[in-house]
């Protein structure tokens, strides 16, 4: 038996020991730290700022702990785990599997090594965890999370933050992100746009330079396909002869100008452009024809040396047509030699034409170029050269960076009017209250609308062609697997099925095109506004040299309106005398009289849906929710009637900058006409006092029975037919006529309050409330300028009357009511269309044809226009003469000082008057105009079919050759027919 207890007590104590090593193993150490990078950064710093202290004889540095976290990591003194593959009787598995079957045991052994025995799961290594660090603050110390346990997943709680020092300004300086360009020779764009477009975009490009765009000036409806969302052109066709052309499509993220140099060049064509504006870099696209030309190297010579002394940075890539890969020819050697004189690097390595030469050239002075790759086209014989340049880059803003839109669905108007129809109106008040009603409407619509459709933030995005469909992608998805294919084998049929399939996205994308439009056309063959819209789209691609939207730019427009008119003002000088007569008027309006309920429904629904950006309802909602609105509509508009007090939030204007021409300079403020945009409720509002208005004056007559502008039954061709007879009568009895025709510039914005609101009073026998009406209406105006998302502060307008208003073209003739009085008292006859005034004279034999009346009428008329800040353009007053045998000259007639004004041709209401009344010029030019269209739409002949093409050529000819044509009568039939029948029976 004693061998065997003793045998029994070895095996109990070796048992015993195993496990207390065991133990000890997998215990974690407490004292080893781990630091990160910052933290052994900021010791260092800490260290060398301190005195050393004795520890243990030896020299330690006192550690300042401020900046150290509290939480750093520890390490755990596990081997990392590996999976054992093979044997399975290893004994670290034996001892699992026995303590996995004897649980009884494991259990009693716990309670014996209470703390020191430790899970069989710890046998596998574990993760390091985090845990606290001595610190300064007297933060209590946590104990090491848990290892995981039979869960095999992460265990997130074992995470500890770690503070981050931020980096101190100027640390580092980042390189810019580099510009991706792409050349391309595409042989006629007319059938690669949408090729080109696409490789735009798979190419992840910022500029495309393409050479022999083979088109003609002021063709840009192939560019309107070639540039992808976002995207603006430069494009020089050739001036004379077929094929040539350069162009280049760039984002509209960069500050890009285009730049003429002088003087041109005859060996190569050019397309010249700055990006940035300080620190600027000049590119230049090059095609030079394949005939040899003996003047290219100095011509290019010439080029150079313009450009090279003026920018620091230069990039000239293009289709040079020379084979530099072969440098012995001598046309080559001059152009290498020419180039390394200027030290430009030549970055192009390989063959980039079917035939292996290299023709298409990238260079570039002071300019890094990297990341050169020749890739092959199925478009074109050339290859495309892609590649990265480094520049500084300055984006431009086009847009507010974010934009506030609200989602209205059909169920809004549904949930708007539950919430309306749960208020109460405010009980009747007296007629002093009507801001208070208006501010409580505005402010329900604005708390209800923001419940229903709440304002969301959006970033603009890129829009996509509206005729992509999933059949052209299907189509695109095919190109691309063709063309991937062809680059694996590079077999021949792989080339051609590329083509093929290239071909077919081309055709599928002009028939996705041509039924969109179609469809647009159809449904809007009555709509002339939507119909010029859709067309110009196609016919017109967006140009460049947009200017930066910010606020400090709509602040800039903001002043220059306003230092326009003070300007125009200021120019005016004060006349001694008034030579107005007033008649004052014996009709009396006071007050207007309050709507009905269905009148002013009737009103709302014939008013077009356009307001002002501030609006609290959208127009075209605020009609949808009219039915349950239109009670306090209809409250807010009899309060200001009958109060003659207008809403402050009604005399607020959102002015638009818009560009005159598309070929002015987009960074003169000159350039742009303001467009004005009222609320939608003030339109209401405006509407329903012009009907009142109108309804007196006519009663009355009170109106000039001469001023045709914004008359019913009244336009610019029943004026023409007026004057256009009485000049032939006077004609035919023998006579010779004067015609002036004065120019007014600004009129509608030098206006004077005060003298428009005396003209009401006395001429128009406005009185009581509703002269007090007006008076507030034209009182205390505001407006604001909006350009590209982004609005000015707030201004006043110190004058004029408000351009698109309703009540604006009427204010404006009664303001210039006098001037009739003041022609007829000189017994000269007028006719006017708003600010357009046609003053003429007989001139009888008897009189000696003298024009001494019409002087001094004219003398009468500039004092009375300076007394009512209004001021004549003399550059672009006309004046013609009439006679009764043809064409007169103006030594015929002695006209005095209106001699400098003499023009043989001049232009009335836009139309054409010439002296020997054949009307030659206006033939010529709605001839001109009428095929200058015709050649513009057989552009987009292929995309529409022929109803819908007949429909577009009758809003863009027809109406042109229908302007005024009862003016023609008595003309020539053979001048119309031989002119007209070229357009009438042109065959398309």
């Amino acid at each position: 038996m004693a061998p065997v207890y003793v045998a029994a007590r070895l095996s109990l104590s070796v048992l015993f020991v195993f496990i207390l090593l065991l133990s000890c193993v997998t215990q974690e150490i407490g004292s080893l730290l781990v630091y990160d990078r910052q933290s052994l950064l900021n010791l260092r710093s800490s260290g060398q700022n301190t005195a050393p202290f004795s520890n243990g004889g030896q020299n330690s540095w006192c550690l300042l702990l401020s900046h150290i976290p509290t939480c750093l990591c520890r390490a755990v003194m596990l081997p990392p785990r590996r999976r054992r593959r093979g044997r399975r009787s290893g004994r670290l598995v034996k001892l699992k599997i026995f303590l996995a079957h004897h649980p009884t045991t494991v259990k009693g052994i716990q309670r014996l090594f209470h703390g020191v025995f430790v899970h069989r799961r710890f046998l596998d290594p574990v993760d390091s965890c985090l845990i606290p660090v001595v610190c300064q603050d007297d933060a209590p110390l946590r104990d090491p999370c848990p290892p995981r346990l039979n869960v095999r997943r992460a265990n997130l709680r074992n995470l500890r933050p770690l503070c981050r020092t931020p980096c101190a300004a100027g640390a580092y300086t980042s390189s810019p992100a580099p510009v991706r360009i792409g050349l391309v020779n595409a042989r006629s764009l007319v059938n690669k746009s949408f090729i080109l477009n696409e490789s735009f975009i798979s190419w992840k490009l910022d500029f495309m330079c393409v050479t022999e765009t083979w088109l003609n000036t002021g063709e840009s409806s192939t560019l309107s396909e070639l540039l992808p969302a976002g995207c603006s052109y430069f494009n020089t066709p050739r001036t004379s002869g077929r094929g040539g052309g350069t162009a280049v499509v760039f984002k509209k993220d960069f500050k890009c100008k285009q730049c003429v140099l002088q003087p041109s060049f005859s060996s190569f064509e050019l397309t010249c452009f700055e990006v940035n504006r300080s620190n600027s870099v000049l590119f230049a696209v090059i095609y030079r024809p394949p005939k040899y030309n003996k003047n290219f190297i100095n011509d290019f010579s010439e080029f150079l040396a313009g450009i090279m002394p003026n920018y620091d940075h230069v990039l000239i890539v293009g289709d040079f047509n020379i084979h530099v890969c072969c440098p012995d020819k001598p046309l080559v050697k001059e152009f290498l030699s020419l180039i390394d004189s200027f030290n430009l690097v030549q970055s192009v390595p390989g063959p980039t034409h079917e035939h292996r030469h290299t023709l298409d050239l990238v260079l570039s002075h002071s300019l890094p170029v990297s990341n050169v790759e020749v890739t092959d086209t199925a478009f074109s014989d050339h290859m495309a050269v892609l590649f990265d340049a480094v520049f500084s880059r300055t984006t431009v803003q086009t847009s507010a960076p974010v934009r506030r839109c609200r989602i209205i669905n059909p169920s809004t108007a549904v949930q708007f009017s539950t919430a309306f129809n749960q208020l109460s109106i405010p009980a009747d008040r007296t007629p002093l209250d009507t801001e208070i009603l208006s501010s409580w409407f505005q402010y329900s619509c604005l708390t209800i609308l923001d419940s229903v459709a709440p304002v969301k933030t959006r970033k603009p995005k890129a829009k996509t062609d509206p005729w992509f469909n999933d059949a052209t992608r299907a189509v695109r998805r095919e190109c691309r697997r063709a063309e991937r294919r062809w680059k694996r084998d590079k077999l021949q049929v792989s080339l051609q099925i590329l083509k093929d399939c290239w071909r077919l996205y081309q055709d599928t994308v002009k028939e996705a095109k041509r039924k969109y439009f179609s469809k647009i056309i159809s449904s809007n063959s009555h709509n002339p506004r939507v119909l010029f819209k859709s067309i110009d789209s196609v016919l017109n691609a967006p140009q460049s040299g947009c200017l930066e939207a910010s606020h400090k730019l709509s602040n800039d427009f903001m002043c220059f309106f306003i230092e326009k008119v003070a300007t125009t003002r200021a120019l005016i000088s004060s006349p001694e005398s008034d030579p107005s007569v007033l008649i004052p008027c014996s009709a009396v309006f006071n007050q207007f009289e309050p709507v009905s309920l269905s009148y002013l429904e009737d009103v709302v629904g014939h008013l077009r849906p356009s307001g002002s950006p501030n609006d609290p309802v959208p127009p075209q909602f605020f009609k949808e929710i009219f039915p349950s609105i239109g009670q306090a509509v209809l409250t807010v508009i009899n309060s200001s009637l009958i109060s003659g007090v207008v809403p402050a939030n009604f005399k607020h204007a959102v002015v638009q900058p818009l560009l005159k021409k598309p070929a002015l300079d987009h960074t003169v403020l000159a350039n742009y006409r303001p467009i004005s945009k009222l609320s939608f409720m003030s339109k209401i509002l405006e509407k329903i006092v012009h009907c009142q208005l109108m309804d007196f004056l006519n009663e009355n007559g009170i109106l000039e029975v001469f001023q045709s502008g914004f008359k019913n039954f009244h336009s610019t061709e029943s004026a023409l037919l007026k004057v256009f007879n009485d000049i032939l009568l006077t004609c035919d009895s023998g006579n010779h006529v004067v015609l002036v025709l004065p120019d007014l510039t600004a009129a509608f914005d030098t206006v004077d309050h005060n003298i428009l609101l005396s003209r009401l009073h006395h001429l128009a026998g406005i009185r009581g409330t509703a002269l007090k009406w007006f008076r507030s209406y034209l009182c205390d105006r505001t407006f604001s300028v909006n350009f590209l998302g982004y609005e000015s502060s707030s201004a006043t307008f110190q004058s004029g009357v408000p351009q698109g208003s309703i009540l604006g073209p009427l204010l404006f003739s009664l303001y210039l009511q006098p001037l009739g009085t003041i022609l007829r008292r000189h017994g000269i006859s007028f006719h006017c269309y708003a600010d357009d005034c046609q003053i003429y004279l007989p001139l009888k034999q008897k009189d000696a044809f003298s024009i001494k009346p019409l002087l001094a009428c004219l003398e009468d008329i500039k004092s009375w226009m300076s007394l009512n800040f209004l001021r004549c353009n003399s550059s672009k007053t006309e004046v013609i003469l009439f006679g009764p045998s043809g064409p007169c000259e103006p030594s015929a007639i002695d006209l005095g000082p209106l001699a400098e004004y003499f023009k043989s041709v001049v232009t009335n209401l836009g139309f054409k008057m010439d002296s020997d009344f054949k009307l030659n010029s206006q033939i010529r030019a709605t001839v001109k105009s009428s095929f200058y269209h015709l050649r513009r739409l057989a552009k987009i002949r292929p995309i529409l079919s022929r109803p819908h093409l007949e429909t577009v050529i009758h809003a863009f000819i027809s109406c042109r050759l229908d302007y005024c044509n009862a003016l023609y009568c008595g003309v020539s039939i053979f001048s119309l027919v031989c002119s007209w029948s070229r357009i009438l029976l042109h065959d398309f």
